[in-house]
């Protein structure tokens, strides 16, 4: 007899034997995220009303019963038709039409796109300046930080609303005007938040070993550094996405906002505003509504995101 074990018997030991596949670390981590957010039935229900709305605004062109924008589509014998009634193509306005014969369903789905996209790209871009300022402050300490901080503070200390009316009255009218006042409001938010999480960061055993490495100060900075400080800034991101809206809609409303050629939810609004008393109700109020479901939708999933990301409020 052979003291040899046939192969077959060894499979298994070989099996058994081998080490377990090691776990993929971030994506074991954002499962977790995604399960935490999940638990909440609001903030589940937020992010699809925002998913619904981003969908729609983007394929406003495609589903929209007509483009508002287009002169040619606009019969001012439509104006002012009460939700149901129908258009002179034959076209049901289901939530009616304005003063210039505009459909309100078609009029609030190119108005989210206008409010949405202005929102975001000037999200994106305060957030890369703030970000950028704050980390480079905590990292480099001393007068530069007293300096930035001091200037962050003045500029949190007026109103936003009154800061971007300045501006563009500076400026004049247009969505580039808009989004630019935005970022000069908006982008001390993210400086402050940022400042505040790598003055801890910095501060950990990882940072200490990439300098004694001797890498490049912007290394350190922006590879090391800053991505560590991510989480907080996107819940104030987040959450900066609907106050940006909201200010959007309110100098739109004000007639400083963006062309009228190009309206959005706050131009919308104020469109109606004048007919309200006169039972033309719904000129106002369905854009309205809308940009009140959006606000609150996205604060929603903000807050959701502030208790996952936060490990202090983490259980």
């Amino acid at each position: 007899m052979s003291d040899i074990a046939p192969a077959t018997d060894l499979a298994p030991e070989a099996a058994r034997a081998a080490p377990p596949a090691p776990l993929d670390r971030g994506e074991s981590l954002l499962r977790r995220h995604a399960a935490t957010f999940l638990r909440s039935p609001s903030a589940v229900v937020g992010l699809v009303v925002l998913v619904l709305a981003v969908l729609g605004s983007l394929a406003a062109p495609w589903i929209a019963p007509q483009n508002p924008y287009d002169l040619t589509q606009l019969d001012i014998m439509d104006n002012m038709l009460a939700p149901g009634e129908r258009l002179a193509g034959g076209t049901v306005a289901y939530l009616g039409t304005d003063n210039q014969g505009r459909d309100m369903l078609s009029a609030i789905l190119y108005g989210l796109r206008i409010s949405l996209g202005v929102a975001a790209a000037a999200t994106i871009i305060a957030s890369i300046v703030g970000a950028s300022v704050g980390v480079l402050a905590a990292y480099v300490g001393g007068r530069v930080e007293s300096f930035v901080m001091r200037v962050v503070d003045l500029q949190l200390s007026f109103p936003a609303i009154l800061v971007a009316l300045v501006l563009l009255a500076v400026f004049g009218r247009g969505i580039d005007k808009v989004i630019l006042a935005l970022v000069v409001v908006k982008w001390a938010y993210y400086a402050r938040t940022v400042r505040g999480s790598a003055l801890v960061e910095k501060r950990r055993e990882y940072i200490e070993a990439a300098r004694c490495l001797a890498l490049p100060r912007w290394r350190v900075v922006f590879r090391h550094l800053l991505p560590n400080c991510l989480p907080p800034l996107i819940v104030v991101a987040t959450v900066q996405v609907a106050n940006a809206i909201a200010l959007e809609s309110t100098l739109s409303f004000l007639g400083v906002g963006v062309p009228v050629t190009e309206p959005s939810l706050g131009m919308l609004i104020a469109t109606g505003y004048q007919y309200l008393l006169s039972g033309k109700y719904w000129i106002s109020t369905f854009p309205g509504v809308a940009l009140v479901v959006v606000i609150v939708a996205i604060n929603l999933v903000g807050d959701r995101l502030r208790d996952v990301l936060n490990p202090r409020l983490s259980k």
